[in-house]
């Protein structure tokens, strides 16, 4: 095990942070407490797990394995400390409001690329429920334990998932159409792992050329592993309306219109949606939810 202390210009709250990665409650490669966020994952050097630990603005940072050199280097960026609020200027008093009752949410960036996308994809076009149950299948089908903390499971390697075929994936219920994406992502791993060092429209471009990718699954693996603060889930069945909820008090709205209202806040508007999501406030439901489906069995 090695460590380090890392002092932030901003403060930092971990599970609001570094829980961003997390896909759901039962993600087996993320934990967070009070105070605490450990994550395994893979490195350009290998397995690791990280450690966080503290709040305000002094953070102790302990990795295990191969990778935890790795994750050292990069610690301040992957718990936030490395966050910029430059331009961030609230002017609507919800915002301000929610700036001021969570402090120290930041935006973080793990340059995790590819592990970042295997979550998100699984999440397309589901609800939330199966996203999660998906997710954690998947990782308990294919994971292995973490270093230093066995409890936790290391994410899906991409050299492994590509040799899958897509019908494997169905136990987890996942079906074809994104089983193909997460094989095409996986088979593609190293032009994507790229994407964490090259400009950031250039990234974007990269990215979304790759068929099953779109605004959407981009904007959530941007928010996280690429650190853009700017970045928005375009395509998302209720970010929308909770944004013109809470903004203008329209209790239903489209791409279009949650884009518009987030226009004063260009270079943050990713930072403003998950402080609107923080307030745990939704718009008016009109109809029937979104239905899961089963398709373990087919």
């Amino acid at each position: 095990m090695a460590s380090r202390t890392i002092t932030s210009p901003l403060p930092i709250d971990l599970p609001r942070s570094v829980g961003s990665i997390r896909a759901g409650a039962g993600d087996p490669s993320v934990r967070t407490g009070p105070a605490t966020a450990v994550v395994a994952t893979r490195t350009p050097e290998g397995p690791g797990t990280i450690e966080f630990s503290g709040a305000g603005t002094t953070i102790t940072a302990e990795a295990w394995g191969p990778g935890s050199g790795w994750l050292l280097d990069h610690a301040p960026a992957m718990c936030g400390a490395a966050d910029d609020l430059t331009g961030f200027a609230p002017q609507h008093r919800i915002i301000d409001q929610l700036a001021r009752t969570y402090p120290g949410m930041r935006v973080i960036r793990t340059g995790a690329v590819v592990e970042m996308m295997l979550r998100v994809i699984v999440g397309q076009k589901v609800t939330g429920k199966e996203a999660k149950d998906g997710y954690r299948r998947m990782v308990l089908a294919l994971g292995e334990p973490a270093p230093g903390h066995p409890d936790l499971l290391l994410p899906p390697n991409p050299e492994v998932v590509a040799g899958l075929a897509y019908h494997a994936f169905h136990p987890w219920g996942i079906e074809r159409k994104r089983a193909e994406t997460i094989l095409r992502v996986a088979r593609r791993r190293g032009r994507l792992a790229e994407t964490a060092q090259m400009p950031r429209n250039d990234a974007y471009r990269r990215l979304n050329a790759v068929p099953g990718i779109g605004p959407w699954t981009t904007g959530i693996v941007a928010g996280t592993a690429l650190g853009d603060p700017d970045a928005v889930a375009v395509g998302d069945y209720n970010i929308p309306h909770m944004v013109s909820w809470l903004l203008a008090g329209e209790p239903r709205s489209s791409d279009d219109r949650m884009l518009e209202l987030l226009e004063p806040y260009r270079g943050h508007r990713g930072r403003v949606v998950r402080l609107l999501k923080a307030s745990g406030v939704k718009a008016p439901r009109y109809g029937p939810r979104l239905p899961a489906r089963e398709i373990r069995g087919s």
